[in-house]
């Protein structure tokens, strides 16, 4: 039976020095059918290892409802990657960031009153300890010293930035030893002493994070790890998106001078990302240092290997320097082919709002958490007292906060939109008698100290300076209203659901040009695409094959502003904006 250890230069490989070179691949970013086509594309880049996040959320979005089945079957996952002769490391948080919603944390956990998030909290505690048993119940029996692939677990995620509790980590750690875990545990932390310090504990392996000046910092991780081998276990080779922003890319030759530093130092690596893959449905996350940023779609990353699994510029300059210092296999995955490129009618379209919201008047509005509400809409109505309006017929609306994004209406006609990006919280309106505000959740911030806040709209609303009370609070279902039958009239500015179909003659990668559009989510068979928004700078979405059929298939959106054409359009190749190096 095979063992990895840890020595006092090198990771330990049934005895025999051992150098980790791996890469992230996170199973719920990348579509079930695609899982063995994306490990063995790593193997053909010279990489042993795939890396894991396990999202908590993505098992659990409902407390005690949990899915370890097709999208989240990691033990399937990890199984593939045995199959493909290749190691895996796993890191289970429970928070995980990578750009993914809440960092990872379901909403139920982040909700409770009085929690107390990453640090020895007994609610907290509790709640997790329930989470990692069931995690480990996967991932033990598929240890190295069991005949499995798993050689590392990971206790937390870059827990440095974020706190200094030392008895949470040794809550995490004791309770993964109890949990069977005997593969060597490690921690990552950017190379910053006091995260360094914060993020660790002796019987813990500290690794880095960082995406350059590799000598430099590897120096600042031996001055904290001074013994054991080095790694560096997110090597950042590229960057997320965020909406209205540029689309970023690093320079192919200038990461792998970085990696080939790394590996000529005799370190260990795990390539964050090798293939980011995409964040379906409504799971992006979101960044707020000042100014809140919702992360796009895609989770391309600039990666070795890109959104649709094909490979990049990077992946030939890392294969090539990871050739240097280990075998690489012959085979090279083929490039990329252009997708099929067409048109189709959206025949059909109906308005979302054709009657009275339903529900219990409250004196604030509810938040999407009162009501349990992990979709990305909220409907908000409440009548207007005509004493608030001023002579000219008009009123100042305002709200503590907005999050995210707010459309209102009076007596169903638009009146204006409010951006939490752009800090809008008023806007003045029209005498009327009702009120209609759609609140969309753009991407739940996923870390500091916004992990968790509540979306919708926030505080106690006023209307010309008095209170304005009574609200009813409806969530809404996504894919209901992009598939609902109902219709009803559609002229001026949106929402509005539209659906139309198109012929294959077989099952293939598409990309969905979103350009006619402008704001809001796709289905295609069912199967929620994500979202789209004409700010940029994504301006396709990725559609894999196994979404699709042959034959006829099904279209629909959900669209909160305004089509500019009711046109369905298919592109050759993916536009993820305008580059930025």
């Amino acid at each position: 039976m095979s063992s990895f250890t840890i020595g006092e230069t090198d990771f330990l490989l049934d005895g025999a020095p051992y150098r980790v070179i791996a890469g992230a691949l996170h199973y719920f970013r990348v579509h079930p059918d695609q899982w063995a086509d994306r490990i063995h594309k790593a193997k053909l880049m010279g990489l042993n290892t795939i890396e894991t996040y396990v999202a908590w959320n993505a098992h659990e979005p409902v407390r005690g409802e949990w899915d370890a089945t097709g999208w989240n079957d990691l033990g399937r996952f990890l199984d593939l990657v045995a199959a493909e002769g290749m190691h895996a490391i796993v890191r289970p948080g429970p928070y995980i960031c990578a750009e993914w919603h809440n960092g990872g944390l379901p909403v139920w956990l982040t909700s409770t009153p009085g929690i107390g998030l990453r640090r020895s909290e007994r609610q907290y505690i509790d709640a997790l300890s329930t989470y990692l048993r069931r995690v480990y119940e996967i991932v033990a029996p598929r240890q190295i010293d069991r005949g499995g692939n798993v050689i590392l677990v990971q206790i937390e995620n870059e827990y440095g930035a974020y706190g200094n509790d030392k008895d949470y980590l040794r809550t995490l750690t004791a309770l993964t030893r109890e949990c069977d875990i005997t593969v060597p545990l490690t921690t990552v932390d950017q190379p910053e002493d006091q995260m360094l310090e914060d993020g660790s504990l002796p019987e813990l392996h500290l690794t880095g994070s960082f995406g350059s000046r590799s000598a430099e910092r590897m120096q600042t991780l031996r001055a904290h790890q001074p013994t054991g081998p080095l790694m560096c276990s997110e090597f950042w080779d590229g960057w997320f998106d965020w909406w209205g922003g540029m689309h970023h890319t690093t320079d192919a030759a200038a990461s792998a001078a970085d990696l080939d530093t790394l590996l000529a130092a005799g370190a260990s690596v795990n390539i964050y990302m090798f293939h980011g893959g995409t964040n379906y449905g409504t799971t992006n996350g979101a960044n707020d240092k000042g100014r809140y940023a919702p992360i796009v779609t895609s989770y391309d990353y600039d990666a070795p290997l890109d959104e649709t699994g094909a490979p990049t510029e990077k992946f030939f300059a890392f294969r090539d320097v990871i050739a240097r210092y280990a075998p690489v296999p012959d085979e090279v995955p083929a490039p990329r082919s252009s997708a099929p490129a067409f048109e189709a009618s959206l025949s059909s379209q109906r308005a979302i709002f054709t009657g009275p919201a339903a529900g219990e008047p409250t004196d604030i509005p509810s938040s999407f958490e009162d009501h349990g509400h992990l979709g990305a809409l909220m409907r908000y109505e409440i009548d207007l007292p005509s004493a608030a309006f001023n002579s000219s017929g008009t009123a100042l609306l305002s709200f503590d906060e907005v999050r995210d994004m707010a459309w209102v209406f009076v007596d169903t006609k638009f009146c204006g939109r409010l951006s939490r990006a752009l800090h809008e919280r008023a806007l003045r309106i029209p005498v009327g008698t009702r009120l209609t505000v759609l609140v969309e959740d753009q991407g739940r911030v996923n870390y500091a100290s916004r992990l968790g806040e509540p979306k919708g709209l926030v505080g106690a609303p006023t209307l010309g300076g008095a209170p304005l009370t009574g609200w009813v609070s409806a969530p809404l279902d996504l894919p209901a209203l992009a598939t609902s039958a109902s219709s009803g009239p559609t002229g001026g500015f949106g929402p509005v659901a539209a659906s139309g179909s198109f012929d294959l003659e077989s099952a293939t990668d598409l990309f969905l040009d979103t350009d006619p559009w402008g704001k809001g989510f796709a289905f295609v068979n069912g199967f929620f695409l994500g979202r789209y928004w004409r700010s940029g700078p994504q301006r396709t979405l990725y559609v894999p094959a196994s979404a699709l059929r042959a034959g006829s298939n099904e279209i629909s959106i959900v669209e909160l502003e305004q089509l500019s054409a009711p046109i369905v359009r298919f592109v050759a190749d993916p536009d993820l904006g305008h580059l930025e190096e």
